[in-house]
């Protein structure tokens, strides 16, 4: 910031005092946030008129702070013919130039786009080491350029020089390292799912996580896990297991059905007592509740079973 002091005062002793006189004396600004890449007289001073645009040298980067103490105000405002004198030397303006910092996922952007030409998959995810990301002026659209990319294959790590530019402040350079891991599709619970429960479309989500904290025979598709019954509970963000879905019961252990007798010409129904639960298509034993002959039957829909003939 020394640096930036001298700029200031180096530039003010070359610029003119120009247009009318103000009509009111000069006041300072003791806290200014600078929206400009560059300081002037008016960011130090009020009531200069014209003359505050004078530009004095360049703003702080987007992030950091100027404070101009009295002694350096004071020989700024000698050089600019501004009528202004500290009144007890602790006087000072502070500079502040804000910042935003610059979106990781605008970093993983361009890095992606320099290593998918060395073979890493768009599905793959990067993980960066140490990331600590520049500040740019809040209202700028940074242009972010990768150089001296390295990929092993072998070990999955890369490393990358960025160069960043954007309107209003200097270059920045930073140099990344990190990981490609290997992803794989997998289908998360969003709430708490109880044995039993029918999942929906609003229950589940696909999400991609490293492949080796993935599962074998966790669900890989949406399609797979709508309208599929829970046999085991799963948590928020907990993957679902083919092996703990099934087709939803139609048949209740213990509820009772209707029964249905099928033969060439004849068609019968009574009542019986399903002795296991079932989804549709599945066989159970079910009781008829006039003879007390347990048989076994088709389950085709809620409450209703097919006791077919032997063959």
């Amino acid at each position: 910031m020394r640096f930036l002091l001298l700029v200031l005062l180096g530039l003010a002793s070359t610029a003119q005092a120009t247009g009318a006189a103000a009509t009111e004396a000069p006041t300072l600004r003791p806290f200014v946030t600078l929206e400009d890449a560059v300081v002037r007289l008016e960011d130090l001073f009020d009531g200069l008129g014209e003359r505050g645009a004078t530009p004095l040298g360049p703003a702080p980067a987007p992030g950091q702070r100027l404070v101009v103490e009295a002694p350096q105000l004071f020989a700024i405002a000698r050089r600019n013919g501004v009528e202004w004198n500290p009144s007890g030397g602790a006087e000072r303006v502070v500079l502040d130039r804000p910042g935003r910092a610059l979106g990781r996922e605008e970093v993983l952007e361009a890095l992606r786009d320099a290593l998918r030409p060395r073979g890493v998959e768009d599905d793959t995810d990067l993980e960066l080491q140490a990331f600590h990301p520049p500040l740019v002026p809040p209202a700028a659209f940074p242009q972010i350029m990768v150089e001296q990319v390295t990929y092993d294959a072998h070990t999955q790590r890369f490393a990358a020089g960025l160069a960043i530019t954007a309107e209003g402040m200097a270059a920045q350079r930073i140099r990344l390292a990190g990981r490609a891991v290997t992803t794989l599709p997998v289908v998360l619970a969003v709430r708490q799912l109880a044995v039993g429960d029918v999942v929906r479309a609003e229950d589940v989500r696909l999400a991609r996580m490293p492949a080796n904290r993935v599962r074998a025979g966790a669900a890989d598709s949406v399609e797979q896990a709508v309208g599929q019954a829970l046999r085991r509970p799963a948590a928020a963000g907990q993957p679902l297991l083919m092996a703990n879905l099934a087709e939803p019961l139609v048949v209740e252990r213990g509820s009772t059905v209707t029964m249905q007798y099928e033969t060439p010409g004849l068609s019968v129904t009574a009542t019986g007592r399903a002795m296991e639960g079932a989804a549709r298509g599945a066989m159970l034993p079910v009781m008829n509740l006039s003879s007390r002959i347990v048989v076994e039957a088709r389950a085709i829909g809620p409450g209703r079973v097919r006791v077919e003939a032997r063959r």
